[in-house]
This record gives structure tokens, sequence and C-alpha cells, in this order.
């Protein structure tokens, strides 16, 4: 049997939109949760919004009130870490603050019995970094879970180098408990998803400073088939969320540094790239936003311009492509076909399109490589040269990919 189904609790820590979310997911498949948060006042709140969204369901006729308030008594909250000693697995949802989760892992280390997961939920931060603050780092690894935690199917299970295979089938075995699509991928910045959509935000970000407006780039990627673009998806995460994971890195966005200074961070301070009406979520063109991009295109020597649909979707999806590919070949992703997994139940990717990889091929390698070329030439930016599989296949005249679940040719 697989252990994984035999899980009788779990504990989570951080009490925030995406601790609340792991919780519920565990309440939802019938496993008790203790929650666990540094701060009374934090974690009142957290159980509170936890109890608003079951009760809110059962208003809206999604669930029977007797399950919903079952579903609430699963989850108990704490303020002690000692409570979370009999879980069969810890997931850590805390901020994206690399001391503070090694610290968190060698508090876990002394209360946890040997056996028990430690499982972070970092989106970008290096496994093996939190793994070697755990006496068991074969133990430790990384369960990256999609906001809101307890509706998207998405699931990276982010196996580090000393995790055991053990560990990371029966972490895999909890997400399916919990209805949950995992994906096992390796460590990098941003793991798989995060990582090409990075690529994609750069280049968003760029051809705001060359003439194009924050509407436009989401346009053609709504008009493709995706549900919201760049920029809405930003602001409806928070530009103060995306400025704190770039900081380390010395990562600089000119236009999403600048609204942050401004204090838009997006939806919930009522503006980002775009405005919002108070406690509304349409996104309303700012051209307040579109001065700005200006005035900084200017002042970073770029020539104004317009762009074409297509062009304006090819620059957001071909380098998203071309960093799948190198994720590819790096061994972070196991085939072509995760990373489409991924982007279908993660990102919003069309369903009608399969995948981005698969839409790949749909475009063929000759034409990717024409266009990446050109725009490495255009904005002087190398890293938007094609992948050396990419080359290879263009050469070669074949596919992308060995075949449509296989890696890159």
């Amino acid at each position: 049997m697989d252990r994984s189904a035999s899980i009788a609790r779990a504990g989570v820590v951080g009490s925030g939109t995406m601790g609340g979310g792991i919780a519920m997911a565990y309440a939802n498949a019938g496993i008790q949760v203790t929650l666990l948060d540094a701060e009374g006042a934090a974690l009142e709140r957290g159980l509170g919004i936890i109890a608003k969204n079951y009760r809110r369901s059962v208003e809206r006729g999604r669930l029977d009130p007797a399950e919903a308030e079952a579903r609430i008594a699963r989850i108990t909250g704490t303020l002690e870490i000692g409570d979370l000693a009999g879980s069969d697995i810890v997931t850590e949802a805390i901020f994206e603050d690399m001391v503070a989760k090694l610290d968190l892992v060698r508090r876990l280390d002394d209360v946890l019995a040997p056996g028990a997961i430690i499982a972070s939920n970092t989106s970008t931060l290096d496994i093996d970094q939190i793994a070697a603050a755990s006496r068991h780092p074969a133990r430790v690894l990384g369960m990256h879970y999609f906001s809101p935690a307890n509706v998207m199917k998405l699931l990276e299970v982010v196996r580090g180098k000393a995790t055991s295979a053990e560990v990371v089938a029966r972490a895999a075995g909890i997400g399916r408990l919990l209805g949950k699509v995992p994906v096992v991928v390796g460590v990098c910045f941003g793991f798989v998803g995060n990582r090409m959509l990075f690529a994609r935000a750069a280049q968003s970000e760029r051809m705001l400073l060359e003439g194009a407006t924050p509407s436009q780039n989401d346009a053609a990627l709504t008009a493709f088939g995706f549900p919201m673009g760049q920029h809405a998806m930003m602001d409806l995460s928070g530009l103060d969320v995306e400025w704190r994971i770039r900081q380390p890195r010395g990562e600089v966005r000119p236009v999403s540094d600048a609204l942050v200074a401004m204090g838009r961070h997006g939806q919930k301070s009522g503006a980002g790239f775009y405005r919002y009406a108070p406690g509304g979520r349409e996104a309303l063109a700012d051209p307040e936003v579109e001065a700005l991009c200006r005035r900084l295109g200017a002042e970073l020597g770029h020539r104004p311009r317009g762009f074409t649909g297509a062009e304006l979707l090819e620059r957001q999806l071909y380098p998203l492509v071309n960093e799948g590919i190198r994720i590819l070949e790096e061994g972070i992703a196991d085939s072509a076909g995760d990373i489409d997994t991924i982007w279908r139940h993660g990102y919003g990717w069309p369903a009608d399109k399969t995948g981005p990889m698969a839409w790949a091929e749909t475009i063929g390698a000759p034409a990717l490589v024409a266009a990446l070329d050109r725009m490495a030439e255009e904005t002087g930016d190398e890293t938007l040269r094609p992948a050396e599989s990419l080359r290879r296949a263009a050469a070669a005249g074949g596919r992308i990919f060995e075949d449509p679940k296989g890696g890159a040719a």
C-alpha cells in the first residue's frame, strides 16, 4: 500500500493565504491538520478566513453545512511548534526568506519523528540549501502549491540532491490524495513554472519601455487563450511579492520597481500596472502608468515604436518556450509533457493548445530559432539566443522533442 494513503495528520506552518489554502486542501481530503503561526493575531485571522471560505461555499450551494463544519473542525490552530510532533508531513508556508526557513527547518528537526517529511512551499528558493539545515536532509523536499492552494490542481514536487526516492514518491502520493496533479521537478531558481514565467515577465516589461502598454501586452495573451495577461496576473499576486523575490538576485525591472516604490502593489493596494475601483477587481488602464513607461523608456535610451499583436505574442511566448527547452537540457524537468502539464494546470495555458512545448512543435524549430536570434539582435539581450538543442533541431530539420512525452532532441 502507498504509505501516503495512510497519512493521519499533517502540519502547516504559516497561516497566511498559502498556508491557509494548504490546510484546507488537507481538511478537504479528510486529514487532520495542525496550523502553526508565530503570532496569535495572524493565526486568528487565518482561521477566520478559512471558516469564512467554507461558509461561503455553503451559501453558494457548493458544500453541505455539516461537511463544512467537519472540515473546519479538522484544522487546529496553535502557537506552539511542539504541537506538530505527531505530523506525518509538515509544509512550511512562511514568507520567502531563506534565513527564516533555515531556522524553521532546524526547529522542526527537534520535534518531528525522523520519518516525517519536511516540505517547503517556496516558489523560488534553493531546496538543497533548505535541506542542508536538517539533520535528515533525505526527508526534505519542495512541495510548491499554487494559489489558491485549496483550488489549484498543480503541485510541483521538487526533489533535492539529498531527497530520497521514497520521500519523493510519498510526496507525489500525498499530492494525489489531495486531488492535485503532482509533477516532479529538479532544483533551480523558480523550478519549472516560475522560471519560465520570469522569462516571459522580463520581455513583457521590456516592451513597456519600447512603446507597448500593459493593456496591449495582456490583450495579446488573452486573445491567445490565457485567462489573464502578465501584468494583470502580477497585479493579482502582488508586485511587492515579485519585487522581494528579485532582490537577492539583483534583477532590476524599471517599471515594476517604480510602481512598488510608488506604493502601487496591485489589486490589494488599488493600483499596480492597472488601477482598480475600491473593492473591485476589474483592471482599468491607467494613463499615469503609460506615461511612466514612456518616461522610463526615454531615460534608458529606448526609441518608442508600435507592436503588432503577433509581435507582442511572440516576444512573450517564444522566450518562455526557449527557457523550457533549456530546463529540459539541464534535466530540471523529465519530459516536455511534464512542462506542458505544469503550464496547463498552474498557469492557465489554453487547453486547446496543449502546452508550450507541444505548441512549439506547431511553430517549428527553424521559425523559433530565426525569431529568437532576431529578438536578441534587436534588443541586445543575449539570453534570448536559442537553446542549443533547439538550434540542433532546426539544423536537422526535425522535431524539437524526441516524442510528445520525451525530452529535447
